[in-house]
């Protein structure tokens, strides 16, 4: 239990050092003894706090820019009726307690300057250098004036953005809304709740991502409060309930103290308390709660070779619970986060989960990037010299915030982003995979080889025919894990392009959005297209100008499908694969391109149901062919080199090929070629149905599940 999560009458069951508490900062402790109107020496606060962590800082940055920042909002008032200047101060104190350097502080105290009162950049940048001025021009709000119903959405694109230039400026807003929700009990209920949500979906997992757990945990008890009254209440009562019985925890940590000084490990044994969000989680998972479920044991190091020192000390002289345990040192997760985590029984047949990490781990889990201090600094304190082309290039810039600037700027409509950025956001988990050539990628857990391909190859990535996972031939829905080695296999066509069952796959925003405009630029490979002919076409044939359709394969010559209008852009649909001498027809699609069918292809007749006219089409001179055959056999060794074999005897280049798991003993094997002449499709097909175990070869309908 922590000091919020119990009766505030009862003591505190915490052993040691605590760690930081954020909520006991409130404007009380803000102004201290003094009245309102000597709010100038509120200032000392700030420099207290901001001492223990910098005791050489350079306070007088500090006092201009509290003069600024008091004379600016001089006269304004919150909705609780405060001095406005408590709320950056607040702010600033926060920051201070969790070690921002002075530059950070110096922001964050401006931070509404510009915003609300009449305040510019450029003074701010006269007075405090280019740096504090990048800092408040990131946190501050767009105009809802200029912006309407975007401003909130453009607002956190912005921010996101300078954010990858440097991530105090996240810092700075995470550390804003924490004030701003401690205070929200002025606003109206529904006001309330539309905040709560956006801190729970955008500000909390950006919080986690940062590693700043200080202020996520409390902002998760403050949403939790505003979103689920109820269970707020409840785990409110089962924590008081607790707080006057004995703690289980207190008799484990004297035992693991003893133990580890038995050993010569110095070490400090802190019984952590849970906050209300992490007890309601462990009561939804377990039901009924543990008298040593409402905190975990801290023991911290000087060394990383002390953590596994202690770790084996712990599964020596205690029952460990193996399935508890986790390597977060070797391992570190992509927020910064180190520790090792294990659970050991007590004496009693209590379980308790341990942490053990050095100083400066916990310093980093709980602060995250805060305690990594100016990014720009080669020791922390001082700037390092600006990059010879002049762009800002933030060496702490974590690999998923990478990925979103790169997705954002393919989202340029404001819904789409928002909408985005919280499905990006609640992905918390991440994995690691390698490239052939030794690289990696960071992939949200889930991912797929879609994603995989569009994160090492972005557009490039249309063409993607299958992959390479761990050396084996893999379909593009192959869901990746952590560790696995993946290798993209693209066409050598670029003209082809994804199917819209990749999105059924995709799980990243950057696949996702590159997917879907392919799509929307190439409608012929979907029902709700419409459109018509160019004005002012001429009659004449036209004959068909090789567009992918949906397929991959190599170059090379291509059926001719004619249309009586020239100029006019003709595509063979993936769906049906035509070739000669199938009995064809067309459609005309967005953008005045027609799309070719086979008479029989379900898509004829679903468009000709929806009032879609057909366009005559005709096969110029035969040549060169691509056709998907699917060839559905019984399981037996070597099929897959007989049929291969039997595809190589026609002269036809396999240009991908897919074989799905077997079902029932039956085994569908799906090939894409390339034909050097179309009259050959009917003895190739003999030929494939002549193999031992083959029972059928049909064209077709759908797109090959690899492509």
């Amino acid at each position: 239990m922590s000091a919020e999560a119990t009766n505030p009458d009862a003591p505190i069951r915490r052993r040691g050092r605590p760690r930081i508490d954020l909520r006991r900062l409130g404007r009380v402790a803000l102004l201290g003894p003094v009245s309102r109107d000597r709010l100038p020496d509120a200032i000392g606060h700030v420099a207290e706090a901001h001492r223990v962590h910098h005791p050489d800082a350079d306070l007088s940055v500090l006092h201009r820019a509290y003069v600024l920042a008091e004379s600016s909002h001089r006269g304004q008032t919150r909705k609780s009726g405060e001095p406005y200047i408590t709320h950056p101060l607040a702010v600033t104190l926060i920051l201070a307690e969790l070690g921002a350097e002075t530059t950070t502080l110096t922001a964050s105290l401006l931070h509404d300057t510009v915003e609300d009162t009449e305040v510019t950049l450029d003074q701010v940048r006269e007075q405090f250098g280019d740096e504090v001025c990048y800092l408040v021009d990131g946190v501050t709000k767009l105009e809802k004036v200029d912006y309407g119903a975007a401003a909130e959405p453009e607002t956190f694109r912005k921010m996101l953005v300078a954010t990858g230039d440097d991530v105090r400026v996240m810092s700075i807003k995470l550390a804003d809304r924490l004030h701003n929700m401690r205070t929200l009990g002025v606003m109206r209920p529904e006001k309330q709740a539309r905040i709560a949500k956006v801190t729970r979906d955008v500000l909390i997992p950006l919080a986690e991502r940062l590693g700043v757990q200080a202020l996520k945990t409390e902002l998760e008890d403050l949403v939790f409060a505003i979103l689920h009254p109820e269970e707020y209440a409840h785990t409110s009562a089962v924590i008081s309930a607790a707080t006057g019985t004995a703690d289980p925890l207190d008799a484990i940590a004297g035992n693991v103290a003893a133990v580890l000084r038995e050993a010569g490990i110095p070490a400090e044994v802190l019984i952590r308390p849970r906050h209300f969000v992490s007890v309601h989680r462990v009561r939804v998972k377990r039901g009924e709660l543990r008298g040593s479920d409402f905190g975990r044991l801290l023991v911290l190091v000087g060394e990383d070779a002390d953590c596994y020192a202690v770790l084996g000390e712990l599964h020596t002289c205690f029952t460990p619970v193996i399935s508890e345990f986790k390597d977060f040192i070797a391992a570190p997760k992509f927020n910064l986060y180190q520790s090792l985590h294990t659970a050991v029984v007590g004496p009693d047949g209590e379980v308790a989960e341990v942490l053990i990490r050095t100083h400066r781990m916990h310093k980093v889990a709980e602060a995250g990037v805060i305690a990594l201090g100016n990014p720009y600094a080669a020791d922390g304190t001082a700037p390092s010299a600006e990059p010879a082309d002049g762009e800002r290039a933030d060496p702490t810039r974590p690999g998923w915030l990478s990925r979103l600037l790169q997705w954002q700027q393919s989202a340029p409509d404001p819904d789409t982003f928002w909408t985005t950025l919280r499905a990006d956001l609640a992905q918390d988990r991440e994995i690691t995979v390698f490239r052939t050539d030794g690289g990696t990628l960071g992939l949200p857990a889930g991912a797929s080889c879609v994603d995989a391909a569009y994160a090492q190859y972005g557009d490039a990535a249309h063409s993607c025919i299958g992959a390479r996972v761990n050396g084996r031939l893999a379909t593009l829905s192959t869901v990746l894990v952590d560790g696995d080695t993946v290798q993209p296999l693209l066409a050598e066509d670029a003209a082809s392009g994804p199917s819209p069952d990749w999105l059924d796959h995709a799980r990243t925003p950057a696949a996702r959005i590159a997917i879907t405009g392919w799509l929307d630029a190439h409608p012929q490979d979907t029902e709700s297209a419409a459109g018509s002919p160019p004005a002012g076409s001429r009659p004449g044939p036209q004959p068909a100008r090789p567009t992918g359709s949906g397929s991959a394969g190599t170059a090379g010559r291509t059926v001719s499908a004619v249309v009586e209008s020239p100029d006019t852009t003709v595509r063979l649909a993936g769906c049906c694969t035509p070739v000669p001498p199938d009995d064809v027809t067309g459609f005309t699609v967005r953008g005045g391109a027609v799309t070719v069918h086979r008479l029989e292809c379900p898509v004829v007749a679903r468009m000709e149901a929806v009032g879609r006219m057909p366009v005559a089409v005709s096969w110029g001179d035969a040549a060169g062919c691509r056709v998907t055959l699917v060839a559905e056999s019984f399981g037996r060794p070597r099929l897959l080199a007989d049929l291969t074999e039997a595809i190589a005897g026609a002269d036809a280049a396999v240009i991908s090929a897919t074989v799905e798991p077997p079902s029932e003993q039956r085994v569908r094997h799906t090939y894409t070629l390339q034909l050097p002449d179309a009259a050959g499709l009917p003895a190739l097909m003999r030929a494939m149905r002549d193999v031992p175990g083959v029972y059928d070869v049909s064209r077709a309908q759908h797109p090959a599940a690899a492509l």
